[in-house]
């Protein structure tokens, strides 16, 4: 059976009928020469929602990242952020090999960690010790199971940051579920920050791309480091308008995905065997232990694609993610749980 309810991740989403329509009538250009006028659009769009000076369209989320941290360090120095967080995990040691930096994970409590933790990393001034210069907070945390970070938590720890000279940049792949859960602006988030993105390709539909924003010389030594690593384009505008389309289309709608991943994580709680606190879900990311049905995830994955539906291994061998988007309607959640009471009753 070929898999028809697909949880694996949001960034699985496909690009609908009317996206893809109005990605083929883009207007494009050469946007290295900032003359792809669909591309210079979308900047100007993601910089007004996130109230910064400019932005940069980017092939993908990791590169904001990486960018990032390349612009805010020196080889040597130090990056504090959660243990759970993206570039630690999933961004194949680029911090090191690119930007010759050390990461340091603070113990976050679901990817949030507090202004004293920063306080405490902190390394003071010594021969001996990296010189610590950049604050990472991604919202929302991913590993942490999909949690937004309250606006007064990214402003302690910013203002922890800046009392010790620290840059602060935010991994924002998530933030606009962040922004629609906790009715929190965009903007707000941003005004504490050096630095942020947003990623077009998850819950937001489109098939490429993500958006990196800061001060204009910010943005400008960031387009060095696009150029040098092979993210500077030609006619983008056909891949920039699917951020266009998802970003004036496909905002409010996050909600829908949050309410199915409350129902998924309710339905979940009834399942025999399976352990989780409906309350952690705040987003579309739902993580659940399958410990006490005696069944190793491996296995429980396996036997949940023979019923059509995938999901994905989560924090700790026994924990399963499930991430809602907007190819999955509540008819999939539902035929998600049916497939799950199955696979623990055999």
């Amino acid at each position: 059976m070929g898999i028809e309810v697909d949880l694996y991740s949001d960034t699985l989403t496909k690009p609908s009928r009317a996206m893809r329509a109005f990605m083929c009538d883009a207007e494009v250009g050469d946007e290295q020469k900032g003359e792809d006028p669909t591309v210079n659009r979308l900047q100007a769009i993601v910089a007004d929602l996130l109230g910064t000076e400019a932005a940069l369209f980017l092939p993908s989320g990791t590169m904001c990242n990486e960018i990032a941290i390349r612009v805010h360090t020196h080889p040597g120095d130090e990056v504090l952020l959660d243990r759970t967080a993206h570039p630690i995990h999933f961004e194949a040691g680029a911090p090191g090999m690119l930007s010759g930096v050390q990461l340091t994970g603070l113990d976050g409590t679901r990817g949030i960690f507090s202004a004293a933790q920063v306080e405490a990393a902190v390394h003071p001034p010594s021969r001996y010790a990296p010189r610590t210069r950049l604050l990472s907070i991604e919202n929302t945390s991913n590993m942490g199971g999909g949690t937004v970070w309250p606006l007064a938590a990214v402003a302690a720890v910013a203002e922890a940051a800046r009392r010790h000279g620290l840059a602060v940049h935010m991994d924002g792949a998530r933030l606009l579920n962040a922004v629609v859960a906790s009715g929190v602006a965009a903007r707000d988030y941003a005004r504490d920050l050096d630095s942020v993105w947003i990623d077009f390709t998850k819950g937001l539909g489109a098939p490429v791309g993500a958006a990196l924003a800061g001060s204009r010389a910010f943005i400008e030594e960031a387009w060095r480091y696009k150029q040098a690593l092979g993210g500077a384009m030609r006619q983008a505008g056909i891949i920039a308008a699917g951020g266009i389309y998802a970003l004036e289309h496909n905002i409010t709608r996050l909600a829908e995905d949050h309410a199915n991943a409350q129902h998924l994580a309710l339905g979940l709680t009834g399942i025999p065997g399976i352990a989780l606190d409906p309350a952690c879900v705040e987003t579309n990311l739902v993580f659940f232990d399958i410990t006490h049905t005696g069944i190793a995830a491996a296995t429980f994955l396996a036997a949940l694609e023979t019923h059509g539906v995938r999901m994905s291994s989560g924090i700790a061998p026994v924990s399963i993610r499930a991430v809602t988007h907007l190819d999955v309607d509540r008819a999939g959640i539902e035929r998600a749980l049916a497939a799950v009471r199955v696979v623990v009753a055999s």
